[in-house]
C-alpha cells in the first residue's frame, strides 16, 4: 500500500506543533485581553445551515458528507424508479464540514440566545475545511482563529478590531502588516451610481480580484457578467485609487453624492479611520482599499483584510467585517455583528520566512534520569513524581542500559533533546547530576536539585 495523505492536508512535527501553539497562545491571550470568551461548535453542520451563506463560489467549496447506513444502496435501487430518485438522492448528504466559523457562530447565537448576555464577545479557534485547489498558503484543512461581537452596532467595535489585529501582530513581532479596510455600503453605493445595483454581487466579486488578475482581468469578468462598458468606465478611478486615507475619503464622498447608502458608508469609514488615527497603532498600518470586497454575501458594513509585510508573497493573513443580520437567516432578526479572523497557517508561513520562530522552544523535560541500574528504578520514579509535583518537567529513560553502547544511546537522547540536567545515579537519597550546558557534574539532594532547577 502506498502511504500518503489527502491533497491540501498536512502532518505536523513536534517542532511545527510547538510553533503553531506559540501563535495560538499569542492570539488567545490577546482575545481574552480584549474581553472575548471561548466557544466551540461541531466540525460538521447540517447542510442547510451552511449552503447559500457564502455566495455561489463559496458554496462550491463546501465539503459534503455522505450519509452512513444503506442510503447508497437505496440510491442504486432508486435508479430503477425515476419517481423515487429525487427523494432518495436528497438523503445522500444531509451534513457538511464547516466552511468557516462565522455561520456556525450565528447558528450558535440563535440556538443559545436565552443563555447569552448581549453584546456577546466570543472567540473560537478550530479547523475548517474547503474543497479548494491546494497551493502555497491555501489548504483544504486549516485553522481559523475568530473573534466576533454580536448585539452592538457601535463603530467602536470596528475600531477595536483594528487594535486587536495590531496587538496580535505586534506580539508576534510581525511588524509592517497592512490592515486594509472598506465598507460594503460604499460598494453598494458605487454599484448604484453606475447603474449596476442588480449586479452588485458580480461587481464586488470581480472588483475584489483586482490584485490577483489585474485591471484587464476584472474588466473582462465584469463584462462577462453583463455589466456594461459604460458602467465600467465610471469605476475607472477605482483601479488606480491612491493618496492618504483622508484623500480617499474625500474622493469617495465626491463620487457618491447621488447615493445615500454610499455616503453613509463613507461616513462610517471616516469615523473608524479618524478614531484609529487618534489612538495610533504599534506596528501595523491602516489603509483604505476601495476594491476590497471579500466576496461574501453576508457582509453589510466594514470589511477587513490583512496583508503580510512588504516583500513576503502571501495572500491575506486575516479578514472579516460587519454583518447586520446574519442571525436573521436562522430566525433571530435585528442582531448586528462584526468579527475578524486570523489565518493561522498563512501567519505561520510568513513567520517562518521572516525567521521569527527563533525564540520558540520545543516542549521538553528539564530533567532526565538515565537508566543504568534496574535496582534504582523505583527510587528514581519516586523522585520524578516529586519533581513533577513541583511543576518541573521530568522523565526517566525507559529501557535499562546493559552495555556501553546502550548507555551512549541514553546520553545521545539527552543531547538530541537538549535536556538541561541529567541525573546519572541515585544512592541513599544522593543524586549525581550533570549540568549539560555548563558541562559540570555535582552531587546533591532532591531538594537541592528542585531549588537549582526552579
Amino acid at each position: 500500500m502506498k502511504l500518503g495523505i489527502p491533497k491540501g492536508t498536512r502532518d505536523f512535527s513536534s517542532t511545527e506543533v510547538a510553533k503553531r501553539n506559540y501563535i495560538f497562545n499569542t492570539i488567545k491571550h490577546s482575545f481574552e485581553n480584549f474581553g472575548f470568551q471561548p466557544i466551540e461548535t461541531p466540525s460538521f453542520e447540517n447542510s442547510s445551515t451552511l449552503m447559500g451563506k457564502y455566495g455561489e463560489e463559496g458554496d462550491r467549496l463546501i465539503f459534503k458528507i455522505l450519509n452512513s447506513g444503506d442510503y447508497l444502496k437505496k440510491v442504486e435501487e432508486a435508479l430503477l424508479s425515476e419517481k423515487e430518485s429525487i427523494k432518495v438522492t436528497s438523503k445522500i448528504s444531509e451534513k457538511a464540514l464547516r466552511y468557516d466559523l462565522t455561520v456556525p457562530f450565528a447558528r450558535y447565537v440563535v440556538q443559545h440566545q436565552n443563555e447569552i448576555t448581549f453584546p456577546f464577545k466570543r472567540y473560537q479557534i478550530q479547523p475548517v475545511w474547503r474543497a479548494d485547489r491546494p497551493q502555497k498558503g491555501r489548504f483544504r484543512e486549516f485553522y481559523q482563529c475568530d473573534a466576533d461581537v454580536v448585539g452592538s452596532t457601535s463603530l467602536w467595535q470596528e475600531v477595536e478590531f483594528v487594535q486587536l489585529y495590531d496587538a496580535v501582530f505586534s506580539k508576534l513581532r510581525l511588524n509592517g502588516t497592512t490592515i486594509k479596510i472598506n465598507n460594503r455600503k460604499i460598494l453598494s453605493g458605487i454599484a448604484e451610481v453606475i447603474g449596476a445595483s442588480d449586479k452588485l454581487i458580480d461587481f464586488t466579486v470581480a472588483l475584489d480580484k483586482l490584485d490577483k488578475i489585474g485591471k484587464e482581468g476584472v474588466v473582462t469578468e465584469m463584462l462577462s457578467k453583463g455589466i456594461s462598458e459604460e458602467a465600467i468606465e465610471k469605476v475607472e478611478p477605482l483601479f488606480n485609487f491612491s493618496g492618504s486615507n483622508q484623500d480617499k475619503l474625500a474622493s469617495l464622498e465626491n463620487m457618491l453624492q447621488e447615493s445615500e447608502e454610499g455616503l453613509q458608508g463613507v461616513s462610517d469609514l471616516k469615523t473608524v479611520v479618524d478614531r484609529v488615527e487618534a489612538l495610533g497603532l504599534d506596528s501595523a498600518t491602516l489603509e483604505i482599499d476601495v476594491t476590497l470586497a471579500r466576496g461574501l454575501n453576508y457582509y453589510t458594513g466594514a470589511i477587513y483584510e490583512v496583508a503580510a509585510p512588504e516583500g513576503v508573497k502571501m495572500g491575506s493573513i486575516g479578514g472579516g467585517g460587519r454583518y447586520d443580520d446574519l442571525t436573521g437567516i436562522f430566525g433571530l432578526k435585528d442582531v448586528s455583528g462584526v468579527g475578524i479572523s486570523f489565518g493561522l497557517d498563512r501567519i505561520y508561513l510568513v513567520m517562518e520566512e521572516l525567521g521569527l520562530f527563533e525564540a520558540v522552544e520545543l516542549p521538553k523535560p528539564k530533567v532526565l534520569f538515565l537508566n543504568f541500574d534496574e535496582n534504582e528504578g523505583l527510587e528514581k520514579v519516586k523522585m520524578i513524581k516529586t519533581l513533577r509535583n513541583n511543576d518541573i518537567k521530568t522523565e526517566m529513560y525507559p529501557d535499562v542500559a546493559t552495555s556501553n553502547n546502550q548507555q551512549k544511546k541514553q546520553w545521545k537522547y539527552a543531547i538530541n533533546r537538549e535536556i538541561e540536567f541529567v541525573v546519572t545515579t541515585v544512592e541513599n537519597g544522593t543524586l549525581v547530576v550533570k549540568d549539560m550546558k555548563a558541562g559540570e557534574q555535582t552531587t546533591c539532594s532532591l531538594d537541592e536539585l528542585i531549588n537549582k532547577v526552579q
